[in-house]
């Protein structure tokens, strides 16, 4: 279980620095989409640490609804502050990714530092968990 976190942390901080990278270059829609898969990757990388897999693949609803319920409200491994940084950054992916409008440099910076924040909570918690 512990290897399989740290495979999903590393792609976590992969999505983090490609998103850095798009934000860096003007590619505001790539950074959006990238910033949510930081969080994504980082939440089932949290949860894995803790013992918690679907019962089939990692679907969307279940990692935010798993993060949010079991890590943030029961278990206060995280602080509510991440509450809603999982369902924003997927708001704004689903408007770079599915919706004819762009996303903007401030969107996206706000996505970036969602993002960071994120990642760096679930790196924080890798030692102090089990």
């Amino acid at each position: 279980m512990d290897e399989d976190a740290a495979i999903f942390l590393a792609k976590a901080v992969e999505s983090l620095r490609t998103a850095e990278s798009e934000f860096a270059n003007g590619r505001y829609n790539s950074c959006a989409n990238r910033c949510y898969y930081a969080c994504f990757q980082a939440a089932v990388a949290a949860l894995l640490r803790e013992g918690i897999r679907p019962r089939g693949d990692w679907g969307h609803d279940f990692v935010q609804g798993q993060f949010v319920g079991q890590l943030i409200n029961r278990r206060k491994r995280y602080s509510s502050d991440l509450r809603n940084a999982l369902a924003e950054n997927q708001r704004l992916r689903n408007v770079a990714d599915y919706r004819s409008e762009f996303v903007s440099r401030v969107q996206a910076s706000r996505a970036l530092g969602r993002a960071r924040t994120f990642v760096s909570a679930v790196e924080q918690q890798k030692g102090s968990s089990q």
